[in-house]
C-alpha cells in the first residue's frame, strides 16, 4: 500500500486548465521536491491534495483510501500536514497556542467537559500542552513559546509554522516554499532542520521550492510542472540538465 498516491488529477478555473494530469506516487519516506516557474501549477497541487480545492478531475489516494470531497480538518486528521508560501501564524496568540491549537482534533475531551472543566478536559489539555512543548523544544524554539508570532523575526516565525505541522505527528507534510523571504544564512539553517526532521521522525516530505540550492540539497527526486503540465522528472542532476526545464526557466533565447 502507498503512502500517497495522485492519478490523473486536473484543475480547472472557468476556462484556464491549471493542472493537468498529474501523477505522483509516494511508497513512504521520500522527500521529493516540486518546481517550475511562477504559475506553474505548484501550490494547486498542494491545495487539491490538503483539500482547500476540488479536483475537476482525478483521484488522490492517501493510504489506500480516497481523500477527494474530504475536508481539509478530515485530512490532517488522517496524517497530512501543511506550511504556507506565505506564513500564516495567528499572530495575537502566542508561540505555543498557536501549537496547541493545531491539535484541536485530538483534543480528547467533549464540549461539556471543557465547559465543565472535567477531569478528561485537565487531562486533554495537559497532554496538548505537553506535545507542544515537546515540538518547540525539538525545534529549539522552547525560549519563544510566550511571544507572540508576529514579534519574532522572519526565520524564526518559518520555524513555528514548520512546527505546527509537525505537532500533529503527520505521515506526510506538504512544505509550500519554506525558504521564501529568508536570506542566505536562514536558508543554510533551513536545509539543515529539513534534512533533520527527515532523518529523525517518520515522516514523507514533499516541498516546492523555489531556492534551487534548497532543491538540490535536500531532495532525491525531483518533479517538474510548467503551465500546469509535467515536463519533467528525475533525480537532481537528471533535473539541472534537462532541456525542457532549462527552456521553462531561461526561455528558448537564453539557452
Amino acid at each position: 500500500m502507498s503512502l500517497l498516491e495522485i492519478q490523473g488529477l486536473t484543475q480547472n478555473f472557468g476556462g484556464l486548465c491549471a493542472l493537468s494530469d498529474f501523477s505522483i506516487r509516494f511508497e513512504g519516506g521520500e522527500l521529493t521536491g516540486l518546481i517550475g516557474p511562477n504559475g506553474a501549477g505548484k501550490t494547486t497541487v498542494f491545495n487539491l491534495t490538503s483539500g482547500f480545492y476540488s479536483p475537476s478531475g482525478g483521484d488522490i489516494r492517501f493510504k489506500d483510501r480516497s481523500i477527494i470531497g474530504l475536508k481539509p480538518h478530515q485530512i490532517t486528521g488522517m496524517g497530512v500536514a501543511r506550511t504556507f508560501q506565505n506564513i500564516r501564524l495567528w499572530n495575537e496568540m502566542t508561540v505555543l497556542d498557536n501549537i496547541r491549537i493545531s491539535q484541536h482534533y485530538n483534543m480528547g475531551y467533549s464540549l461539556w467537559d471543557a465547559l465543565a472543566r472535567t477531569g478528561a478536559y485537565g487531562n486533554g489539555e495537559r497532554k496538548i500542552h505537553h506535545t507542544a512543548m515537546e515540538m518547540l523544544d525539538a525545534l529549539n524554539l522552547g525560549q519563544y513559546a510566550g511571544e507572540f508570532p508576529k514579534n519574532l523575526p522572519y526565520g524564526i516565525q518559518r520555524k513555528v509554522e514548520i512546527a505546527r505541522a509537525l505537532s500533529i505527528k503527520p505521515s506526510l507534510l506538504l512544505l509550500d516554499e519554506p525558504a521564501a523571504g529568508l536570506n542566505s544564512s536562514d536558508i543554510q539553517g533551513l536545509i539543515q532542520m529539513i534534512r533533520w526532521i527527515h532523518e529523525t521522525f517518520d515522516v514523507t516530505i514533499w516541498m516546492i521550492e523555489h531556492q534551487m540550492a534548497v532543491v538540490m540539497n535536500l531532495c532525491s527526486w525531483i518533479k517538474v510542472i510548467d503551465f500546469g503540465v509535467t515536463i519533467a522528472e528525475g533525480t537532481p542532476e537528471e533535473i539541472q540538465n534537462n532541456p525542457a526545464v532549462i527552456k521553462a526557466y531561461l526561455g528558448d533565447d537564453n539557452i
